[in-house]
């Protein structure tokens, strides 16, 4: 997720003193070529382990893109500091195209983008609507649940009691997806398990997920993920305590190298190439960008040791059919955790049905509700 700061002339230095500075790489230019300045807002720090550190990486990737030049924000909330986050970088360092990576900056972008119609407004996971939204507002995030469903099948194979934990920062439908996703993995090899959820209410909270990772290790349960900005100190903790833990956004087995068993992890560097390279040739990007594993969007962290053979060959082969586009996670006859029929008989959602980026339930074998 993702931050803003700075304005306008005079009300920029306070503003800018409180939220964070912004950093501005050096482009790489060919001689004739005109540089294109960029500007990426960062919900939290770029080197948080999770989140912020795989958009960071990503824009890291196209600074050194000839003729391109990006000036970064971090630590920007999601409130009115993201407008003037990005009105700075627009008025003050000439940005043309934005970055918008926190799923909370939605509002906050529809509204600067209506005041600044020639600059370029992308946002990570919001739900653009041609009739409604601003023509100069686009919309990119990754099917990242399939790589929670493959977490889940790791899950599910290392599990000893069946009991998963699930860490998340709210029920927003891509974290419900999430969820969702890795409880049906991990039931794929195994139909007791079940994935026992936690809402911390907060997409950084430290002190929160801590305390619910050591809950549900406390419960008994021996397998925990995750879904909020820096999976750290979950990862961290689950090292300490000897349980397993699967990751989420950036690799982190460099924190847990005897318990991390494998990861969902970001491939922004891929996408923003796709991106940057279309506005250079003077294309006009899709205002939907989506794409999975097949796409390049995502990718699996290597396993770790406790990963046996039998899972490794099950992910593998589930991999390989996501590659080729032919792996449904979310088909019926699927219900929720309450017992109703949310995907009928015969009916299946493909990653690229936006319908399910609206998804407001948790499948069976969950436990927890989607209230706070």
């Amino acid at each position: 997720m993702i931050k803003k700061i700075v304005l306008l002339a005079a009300a920029l230095t306070a503003g800018l003193g409180l939220i964070g500075c912004s950093h501005q790489s050096q482009q790489k230019a060919s001689p004739g070529g005109k540089v294109l300045k960029i500007g990426f807002l960062y919900v939290g720090p770029k080197d948080d382990f999770g989140y912020n550190q795989s958009h960071a990486e990503g824009a890291a990737e196209i600074a050194q893109l000839p003729n391109v030049k990006i000036v970064e924000q971090e630590n920007v909330p999601e409130t009115v500091d993201v407008e003037k986050a990005m009105e700075g970088m627009i008025v003050q360092d000439g940005v043309s195209v934005i970055f918008a990576t926190s799923f909370g900056y939605w509002d906050h972008v529809l509204k600067v983008a209506l005041k600044y119609p020639n600059v370029k407004f992308f946002h990570c996971g919001g739900l653009y609507q041609a009739d409604k939204d601003p023509p100069n507002v686009y919309s990119y995030f990754g099917y990242i649940e399939e790589g929670q469903y493959l977490n889940g099948i790791a899950a599910g194979y290392a599990s000893k009691t069946g009991k998963l934990g699930f860490i998340a920062a709210k029920p927003i439908p891509q974290v419900l997806e999430n969820i969702n996703a890795f409880t049906l993995g991990a039931r794929s090899v195994n139909p007791k398990a079940t994935t026992t959820v936690v809402f911390t209410g907060g997409w950084s909270m430290p002190t929160q997920e801590a305390n619910a990772a050591n809950s549900l290790i406390d419960k008994g349960i021996d397998v925990i993920t995750m879904h909020v900005d820096s999976p750290k100190v979950i990862v961290q903790t689950c090292e300490q305590r000897g349980v397993f833990v699967a990751g989420y956004h950036a690799d982190q087995s460099s924190l847990a190298p005897k318990e991390y068993l494998t990861g969902a992890i970001w491939n922004w560097g891929a996408v923003y190439k796709t991106i940057v390279a279309d506005i250079q040739a003077g294309k006009d990007p899709s205002h939907f960008i989506r794409g999975g594993m097949k796409d390049g969007f995502v990718k699996m962290a290597p396993f770790g040791p406790g990963v046996s053979a039998t899972a490794k060959t099950k992910i593998e082969s589930v991999l390989g059919k996501m590659m080729k586009g032919e792996f449904v996670i979310f088909k019926g006859p699927l219900k929720d955790n309450t017992g109703k029929v949310v995907i009928p008989a015969g009916t299946s959602e493909v990653q690229t049905d936006p319908v399910l980026e609206k998804m407001n339930y948790l499948v069976q074998g969950v436990i927890g509700s989607t209230g706070m």
